[in-house]
Formats: structure tokens, sequence, C-alpha cells
């Protein structure tokens, strides 16, 4: 596999033009399917900071399913459960656990979004439907991707609601502070063996993606595991995509181990983007949230390797975040234990000044951290 030296991250001039065919505006909500979405909720306000915005249900003539959706800065998160035995949600949990179904872009044009993509090659998940009620209206689409994974295309800009039509304005009493959480930095995808190429192609192909960096097993190992990754982003840079797949080890990986217990490709981790780490970390901590940890040996030498920064090392330290430095910049990132039973999905909390890569100074570390969970846990 070919390595691009992380001093090449700027978009190659095909993403450029490439975007013209499929405009992508930002990440406009994540939803995910989940066993009790009303607890769901509680965990994201309570632990997280998310603020409550909108609600879809029974009161609003759901007969099937509850939504409850909330908000923190840019960040949306959908959180939807069944409301009655069998059906896809259900089917979905029981296969998965809690997990991201949906990763919805907001787009200008939802029918020609869809367009575009089904006549490159995507599957069809849902053939473009107009949502209206007195606020206005909002256009969805939706196409296949990795797993059980889609895309949903979201046109609101005719729409002043509170989220879309079928929704109403959520006020409980019950709204903590929020932390800091500003937007999605980049959703990660695990995908099987030999499927990192397929998947990356996709996104080329049917999205207009281009390749931001790739690494490969030589990047991504320790003594026991190994993983290779490829980041795709899309023309602008306000969405990216990194896509993993497992490589051969002496242990079970930690993208093996996902696979076995989501059952199928999925998404591994959210990044969600705080301008101060510290205040955010800090406070996450203190509402319950557990990180990985490495050890305190990992921050000796590690402003030589980064060189100065603009925090006073002891507390990230104290917190375990993690430094890292490409050509741009620098950035400072930590990682949560997986916030489901199941070892899948988890939570990167990222601070980007200036550095447009993705932490590779840090991989070591944090899959030795990874391995330390997993042999607690029995799958290493």
């Amino acid at each position: 596999m070919e390595i691009q030296d992380k001093t090449s991250l700027k978009l190659p001039k095909e993403n450029l033009e490439a975007k013209d065919f499929l405009p992508l505006l930002g990440t406009d909500y994540v939803e995910l399917y989940v066993g009790n979405a009303k607890q769901a909720a509680y965990y994201y306000m309570s632990a997280w900071g998310f603020q409550p915005l909108a609600y879809a249900g029974l009161e609003t003539g759901l007969k099937d399913r509850v939504s409850y959706v909330l908000e923190q800065d840019k960040i949306r998160l959908v959180l939807t459960s069944s409301l009655v035995p069998g059906g896809p949600i259900n089917k979905h949990v029981d296969s998965h656990g809690d997990g991201v179904k949906a990763i919805a872009l907001w787009v200008d044009d939802a029918v020609n979004s869809y367009k575009e993509t089904t006549s490159r090659g995507a599957k069809s998940y849902l053939s473009p439907q107009t949502l209206e009620d007195d606020k206005g209206k909002v256009v969805l689409s939706g196409i296949h991707t990795y797993g059980e994974t889609v895309h949903l295309f979201v046109e609101r800009s005719d729409y002043h609601g509170v989220f879309m039509p079928g929704y109403k304005k959520w006020l409980p009493r019950y709204k903590p502070s929020e932390v800091g959480l500003r937007y999605i930095d980049h959703m990660v995808g695990n995908v099987g063996w030999n499927e990192m190429n397929k998947w990356c192609e996709f996104y080329a192909k049917v999205m207009g993606f281009a390749q931001l960096v790739s690494f490969d097993d030589k990047d991504i190992s320790t003594d026991y595991t190994a993983l290779m990754s490829k980041v795709m982003s899309n023309g602008n840079g306000r969405i990216k995509f990194p896509i993993n797949e497992p490589a051969d080890g002496r242990k079970k990986s930690q993208i093996e181990e996902y696979i076995q217990f989501y059952n199928g490709a999925g998404v591994q981790h959210m990044a969600m983007a705080t301008n101060n780490i510290i205040h955010t970390v800090s406070n996450l901590r203190d509402r319950g949230i557990e990180f990985l940890t490495v050890p305190s040996s990992y921050y000796d030498d590690v402003l030589d390797r980064v060189g100065e920064i603009d925090e006073e090392l002891e507390p990230l330290k104290e917190l375990g975040i993690l430094i890292d430095r490409d050509d741009e910049g620098y950035l400072l990132q930590i990682f949560t234990k997986p916030v489901l039973d199941r070892p899948t999905m988890f939570i990167e909390i990222i601070q980007r000044k200036g550095a447009k890569s993705f932490g590779k100074g840090n991989f070591k570390a944090l899959f030795e951290a990874i391995e330390r969970e997993q042999a607690s846990r029995g799958t290493l």
C-alpha cells in the first residue's frame, strides 16, 4: 500500500473538482438505533452535555418508533427505539447492539444528491421524499454504505421548525450544562478483511471523495495486533471518513473484536471537536466518562517529539490527553473506553491547533492502551 506522508494532507485537485456533483455542507445529524431511547437520551444529556431539542413518538402520531433529538453546538444526535415487536429497528439492535444507523449529510438538493450517487452505483435506501408541516418542508433521500450503515441526504433550506416535520419541541426541565463539544470532526468505519479499498473506492466513485492520507500495518501496529486505514474526505473537507480494516497480527485486533461484537461492519467512533480539551475532558470525567489511559512515561519525551505547545503539560498528563504534530500545527486528542455494553462504539475528543492529521504519532500508545482493555475483557 502506498503511504502518503502526512505533510501532503491538502486535498488533491481532483477532489476539488469532484465536489461539484455532490456538494456537502456538513453533518446534519447522526442517528443511533438503541434499545431504550429515553434512557439513552438521559445518558447523552447527563454525561455528555447534550441539550434536548425535539421529540417524535406516540404523542406526535408515530405508532412504531420513538426518537429523541439532542444537540450541542453543531452536533445533533437522534436516538431511536422501536415501540413494537419485530421490525428493522429491533433487528438492528439485536444484531449490533446500540449503534449508528444513519450518518445524515446536509445538502442543498437531496433529489440531485440521490440521483448523482445512485447513478454512480450506490444502492438506494430511501428514494426522495418531502416532509411538510406549517413550518415548511424537508426533503430526504438516502443510500446504503458499509454494513447496515446508511447515508441520508437532508435538504432543509425551506424549513424553519424545530428539527423536521413530525417532531415537536422537547422541553424537559432537566438540562445539564454543555461541556464544550462543537462539531463532528470525523467518523470512523470498521470494515472486514480486505474490504477497506472496496469502500474507499465507493466513496471516491459514488460520492466524489478523495483519499486524504493512508496508514498501513507498519504505521498502526503493536507487538500483538495491527490494522490498516485510509481517510476519505469530500471536496470542502467538512466530511472525513477514515475506513479501517484488520491486518495480520499475533492476536485479535481491535477491528476484529469490533466486527465480532457488532456482527459486521459499522461506525467505530465519532470524533467530536472542542476548543478547550482540558475543560471538556475534565467535565466529562467528572460526569463519569471513562477514557483510555497511557503510561505516564508517554509524557517524558512528548515535547521533544511535538515541540512547543500553548498548553501546560501537567494538566494534559493528569487527564491522559495525547499530543501530535504535523506541518500545519498540532492536535490534542483522547479516546473513551467503549460507551456501550458491547466493546464496539467509542468517542474521541479532539482539539486541533492547526493540524490537519489524525495523530499518527500517538497510534502505538493508543493501540497498546486498547489492547490492555481487550486483555481485561478476554478478547485479545
